[in-house]
């Protein structure tokens, strides 16, 4: 689903009828608003179709049969499975635009004066919880900005500390092991060296400045100063760690609305736990990083929730450059109400991609 939505005309998934897509629209729409199963004879009066509820009882078995629908006990009333929600939402799915006011709303909530970058994404993942009556998520990577002073300090013990401080005042330290027999001469040399080269660059664009100069023998370092310079930017790696950063998440509690059976709630438990590491991060900005618009991931689909029957509505923020400043997004069952959600978590990722790039 591409940035910049419209209003969503249906369109008949491939293999469905328009008899079996309303008839799948119909029982998608009330599994939504109630969460409760829909018989046959309930559609017939609600459809307003010169359908008998034999005939619609004939078409919901061949959507059974089709593995987009069941029944979750022995009555007649059938729910839709994860694959149904996903036609669902990938053909039949009609969402609206926002209001000029609500659009107002966003923004005079995230522009407010004076709030740091840390309140201003709080405040973006209360938002969508809010208005989406689900779970809200922000995800910032990790800050790249530029590279305004290094410092290396002996420690003794062939170590040294490495200090960085980067132009938005953020200060880091590092501890690396220096090598043996080294004067005390080259720590200050290998600070001067970076610092020349640095000039404001991000750390992965001073990794391949020093990186370039070093390979191409235009460096007037000696050996062990420039194990020192490479140890010290290595220091910082440019792996996982480096692609960390700060996942705010707001109206978890939502997700517990509906939970009956203890291994459900366990599952969810679970799953908050797994919000909580690293690693589940890197995944959603990766999903982000991978999306060009908003992207909706049903159940298992996105590797992360697995058997919690949760659903995600993700969207990355871009700058004017078109660089990831962020993730947007919001996690509820998988009866959210998507036609509101996605409009919602659209904006918002775009407005901050703006305000933030």
């Amino acid at each position: 689903m591409k940035r910049g939505l419209h209003p969503a005309k249906p369109v008949l998934p491939p293999g469905l009828d328009t008899r079996s897509a309303t008839i799948l629209r119909e029982i998608v729409e009330e599994y939504v608003a109630s969460g409760e199963p829909v018989g046959s004879r309930t559609l017939s009066r609600r459809l307003g179709l010169p359908l008998s509820p034999a005939t619609i009882r004939n078409v919901m078995a061949s959507l059974t049969e089709a593995g987009l629908l069941f029944s979750p006990h022995t009555s007649a009333g059938r729910l839709p499975t994860e694959a149904g929600l996903r036609l669902f939402v990938d053909g039949l799915l009609q969402f609206g635009s926002l209001s000029e006011e609500e659009r107002r709303g966003i923004g005079q909530s995230l522009e407010a004066r004076g709030r740091s970058l840390q309140d201003t994404l709080t405040e973006a993942s209360s938002l969508l919880s809010g208005m989406s009556d689900a779970a809200g998520l922000v995800i910032a990577p990790k800050g790249e900005g530029g590279v305004k002073h290094i410092e290396f300090v002996a420690l003794g013990g062939n170590r040294a500390l490495v200090v960085l401080v980067g132009t938005d005042g953020h200060v880091e330290n590092r501890v690396i092991e220096t090598p043996v027999g080294m004067p005390p001469s080259a720590l200050v040399e290998a600070a001067n060296y970076l610092n020349a080269h640095a000039l404001g660059a991000t750390l992965p664009d001073l990794r391949e400045r020093v990186g370039a100069d070093i390979t191409e023998n235009r460096s007037a370092l000696d050996q062990l100063t420039t194990d020192v310079v490479e140890s010290g930017l290595a220091i910082w790696g440019g792996g996982d760690e480096e692609r960390g950063g700060t996942l705010i998440i707001r109206g978890q509690g939502k997700l517990l609305t509906d939970v009956d059976g203890q291994e459900r709630l366990l599952a969810i438990q679970a799953l908050f736990e797994r919000l909580e590491r690293q690693e589940t991060m890197l995944r959603l900005l990766e999903l982000a990083e991978n999306s060009e618009g908003v992207r909706i991931f049903i159940g298992a689909e996105s590797g992360l929730f697995g058997g919690t029957g949760m659903s995600m509505v993700v969207a990355p923020a871009r700058n004017e450059a078109n660089r990831i400043v962020g993730a947007i997004g919001v996690i509820g069952p998988t009866r959210i109400n998507y036609g509101r959600i996605i409009p919602v978590v659209d904006y918002t990722a775009r407005f901050l991609g703006e305000m933030l790039g």
